[in-house]
């Protein structure tokens, strides 16, 4: 037998410390963005793969992935179980199966109704062609397709009108918050207007949203929809509150020191915010933002229902007026829908907060 080294024997160990220490690194940057993502369980997987104190990690595992998928297995047993024995109006209750089943549907749905989209331009274009070729180019005229939206295109509706509605309230939100937070005169007189408007609901504000827009707003070719502006305004409404009270908590709670650093340097009242100011308050912002996300997708689903706008609103309220037996299966996956796109809504605006303050947390 022929014996190692004793300097070779170090350098393969020292090597392979080196290539341990550098995989370990790299799972744990990974782990940071996996808890983000509510994937917490993919760090002990790895470090399991790469023999690291296998008992700690199985634990973790059974913490992280198992728990969760056995709750949501009881959850759709129990469902499946107590669903057929509750009658409605609309039939009984369907199971996870049935809604599952209506997942598919609207998916078919989806395919038949771009198919029909599809063939609707080519008789178009074909028929140009035609006024074209005929010298009657004159005559060509190009049509949108008006066929009935799918579900995608609802739920992409949605997303687009409570953008703007966040975007909105964010705008004004921020810049009041940095207003009550610097001055208490003006946290005195913007407190009260908070306590009276933060509790009211978006069915009282949407339909003075209605008159006030119907009024102002003239729309035309190419312009807004009515009824997407008023389901926006109404979640601007209803959604700019948390990020005003934790902006204004976050400006006024900064380290004294940055306050009187900013005096001694005789910054202008721009620089002091844009560079004391904001950067220690941010943490609060987002914590701020990602409640006002939250409350205004929770809001836009009702303002959708009576504004008409043909989001997830819309298409919950059609199904309950159709009144047919598989309605109220898509109802329900109307509400997982809104559910899971909540959480990743969430989760976005988590990571974001993480990626620009550097101190986001779950």
């Amino acid at each position: 037998m022929t014996s190692l080294d004793p300097a070779t024997s170090a350098d393969q160990g020292a090597t392979r410390a080196a290539r341990s220490a550098r995989t370990q690194a790299i799972i744990a940057r990974i782990d940071n963005w996996a808890k983000l993502l509510g994937l917490a369980w993919i760090a002990p997987l790895l470090r399991l793969a790469t023999g690291e104190n296998p008992r700690a990690q199985l634990k973790d595992i059974w913490r992280t992935l198992l728990v969760p998928l056995v709750a949501i297995g009881v959850f759709l047993t129990l469902w499946a179980w107590a669903a057929p024995k509750v009658e409605t109006s609309l039939g009984a209750i369907p199971g996870p199966m049935q809604v599952w089943d209506q997942v598919g549907v609207l998916h078919q749905d989806a395919l038949a109704e771009h198919a029909k989209e599809a063939a609707f331009y080519e008789k178009q274009a074909a028929k140009n062609a035609e006024l074209i070729a005929a010298g009657k180019a004159d005559e060509v005229k190009t049509r949108s397709y008006a066929g009935k939206p799918t579900f995608a295109d609802q739920i992409l509706t949605s997303l687009k009108t409570v953008f703007m509605g966040f975007v909105l309230a964010t705008l004004v939100a921020v810049p009041l918050g940095i207003m009550a937070g610097l001055s208490p005169t003006a946290n005195a007189a913007l407190s009260p207007l908070v306590q009276l408007f933060k509790p009211v609901s978006p069915l009282a504000w949407l339909p003075i949203v209605t008159m006030v827009v119907s009024a102002l707003y003239a729309g035309g070719e190419g312009g807004l929809p009515k009824n997407f502006i008023i389901s926006a305004v109404t979640v601007t409404l209803c959604s700019l509150w948390p990020t005003l009270i934790n902006t204004a908590l976050g400006v006024a709670t900064i380290d004294k020191d940055l306050v009187n650093v900013g005096r001694v340097l005789k910054l202008g009242l721009w620089t002091r915010i844009t560079k004391l100011v904001l950067p220690s308050a941010l943490p609060l912002i987002f914590t701020g933002l990602r409640l006002s996300l939250g409350v205004g997708w929770m809001v836009l689903i009702a303002a959708e229902m009576l504004a008409q706008n043909p989001g997830l609103g819309k298409f919950v309220w059609d199904e309950f007026q159709n009144g047919s037996s598989d309605s109220l299966a898509r109802i329900m996956v109307a509400v997982l829908t809104i559910g899971i796109i909540g959480l990743l809504l969430d989760r976005v605006m988590l990571a974001l907060q993480t990626l620009l303050t550097f101190q986001g947390r779950r």
